[in-house]
């Protein structure tokens, strides 16, 4: 392992993000030069300095280990949150150590939740930066592992789950050229079009910006503390809800879709299971409402109920009403939403549906081989054959994603929270989801946790977002050897 090699390409991600945090500058300069302003110039130049040294004094390497490639990728996740608290810290307000840690975090892994209690508060450029740091996340799960990394070809470099999951590579293939379509056409493209559509329905530019560009990263970060509740707009909801459950698909379908390719959204079995589980976890939501009277017409429960439910499967967070008064059985159908989430290749974090359809499989050929012992069953999804080593993985994972919340919850019960807050936050936090139900509901805040159970948060967070084991491994001593 040269870690000379890993951090010169930690260098580059480092830059990328000064250029985020000047950008952030600009912003309060073109807002009369706010009390941001400072902040931001000098934690870019701070990061660029950071950035700038390797690339220096170490020269480009043509090939790269296997290992070192997954240094780069899970070493520049943790770097960007380190250096992604620079402005935060250096503005002050509410934001402590732990708690600027928190804010970075949350941004960079996109799970949405915050500690602020009035984010209103923030001036423009730091509020562009919260949002500039969410979608650099996004991206970042594109952009490593389908940009980035096989551009070094020639060494022949695998990323082993460091960023998103092996179905996720397993069933799509794409040359380099593709792949910077991908992340072009994909990505930025749902980010303008959905700041237009915004802007359309009556947002200022600011807010259709950093509200796109928050959708798109499935992240829930918005301008207001009142989230997407703040515009009491129905057009702004369904926009929003259609930007969600688009970037909930794998980007690898969404562009074989616009590009007219057979291997598209509409064959994909995992995708109609997706969108599908949408249409059934949202009227089943809204008929629990409806008949519980909590609203007075159905359409308003549907209105209701399937804005959170998109919102919670899409593993964004935003938020139009408060859940946490809501019937238990909306609740557990949106608990149910926080486990499985959307599809791997996407944006979004949880177990992925992916994962959950070949659970679902392989117990239906548990039960079948039990009727014919001497049956040879393959299980097949969208069509491929799945390994057996795929699927010892998926078993794995989720035996492996239950733990962690359970001893995230045990944790979290220990330093005295109640069982829905312990539970529901430490599932929202793996899952990257954001808001759970109890003290950390969708119209609360993580602010008024202990900062012990703060720093267990972001681990989750972490852990969801690396995928577990990608973590895991970086943190072995006996593997960098």
């Amino acid at each position: 392992m040269r870690l000379n090699v890993v951090f010169r390409y930690m260098g580059i991600v480092l830059l990328i993000l000064a250029a985020f945090m000047a950008v952030s500058a600009g912003v309060s300069w073109y807002n009369d030069m706010d009390s941001s302003f400072y902040p931001l110039l000098l934690s870019a130049l701070l990061t660029s300095l950071l950035g700038i040294m390797p690339l220096i004094f170490v020269e480009r390497q043509p090939r790269i280990s296997n290992k070192e490639g997954f240094g780069i990728v899970v070493g520049s996740w943790l770097m960007a949150c380190i250096v992604g608290t620079f402005p935060y810290l250096i503005w002050g307000g509410e934001f402590s150590l732990v708690n600027a840690w928190f804010e970075s975090v949350s941004g960079f892994t996109t799970t949405g939740a915050s500690i602020l209690n009035d984010v209103e508060s923030l001036p423009r450029g730091l509020m562009f930066w919260r949002i500039a740091s969410t979608w650099i996340g996004g991206m970042g799960v594109v952009m490593f592992a389908l940009v980035i990394l096989p551009t070094y070809g020639a060494s022949r470099m695998m990323y082993s789950g460091g960023e998103i999951s092996q179905l996720a590579k397993d069933n799509y293939h794409y040359r380099t050229k593709v792949v910077v379509r991908i992340l072009m056409v994909v990505y930025v493209g749902l980010t303008a079009i959905f700041t237009l559509l915004l802007h359309g329905v009556g947002m200022c530019w600011f807010d259709a910006l950093c509200h796109a560009m928050s959708s798109t990263a499935t992240s829930g970060f918005s301008t207001h503390s009142a989230s997407v509740a703040h515009f009491d707009s129905l057009a702004v909801e369904l926009i929003m809800m259609t930007s969600l459950a688009i970037s909930g698909i794998h980007f690898g379908l969404i562009y074989a879709t616009v590009m007219g390719k057979r291997n598209n959204i509409f064959r994909s079995e995992v995708t109609r299971f997706y969108l599908s589980m949408l249409v059934v976890g949202s009227v089943l939501i809204a008929l629990s409402l409806w008949v519980g009277r909590f609203y007075p017409t159905f359409w308003t429960s549907l209105r209701h109920g399937a804005f959170q439910f998109v919102s919670i499967v899409t593993t964004s967070g935003f938020a139009t009403t408060d859940t946490t008064v809501w019937a238990p059985f909306a609740v557990m159908v949106l608990i149910f939403g926080s486990f499985v989430c959307a599809c791997s290749g996407s944006t979004t974090g949880g177990l992925k549906v992916n994962r959950i359809l070949l659970a679902f499989k392989m117990l239906r050929v548990q039960l079948r081989q039990r009727l014919h012992p001497n049956a040879v069953i393959r299980i097949r999804m969208d069509g491929i054959v799945q390994s057996g080593e795929t699927l010892h993985g998926v078993s794995f994972f989720i035996v492996a994603y239950l733990l962690i919340i359970f001893a995230g919850t045990l944790l979290q019960a220990l330093l005295g929270q109640d069982l829905m807050t312990a539970f529901s936050g430490s599932l929202a936090s793996m899952s990257n989801v954001g808001p759970g139900f109890g003290d950390v509901g969708s119209m609360g805040n993580y602010g008024g946790l202990s900062s012990v159970s703060k720093l267990i948060h972001t681990t989750l967070m972490l852990l969801g977002r690396l995928e577990i084991f990608g973590l895991l491994q970086f943190f072995m001593f006996r593997w960098w050897k």
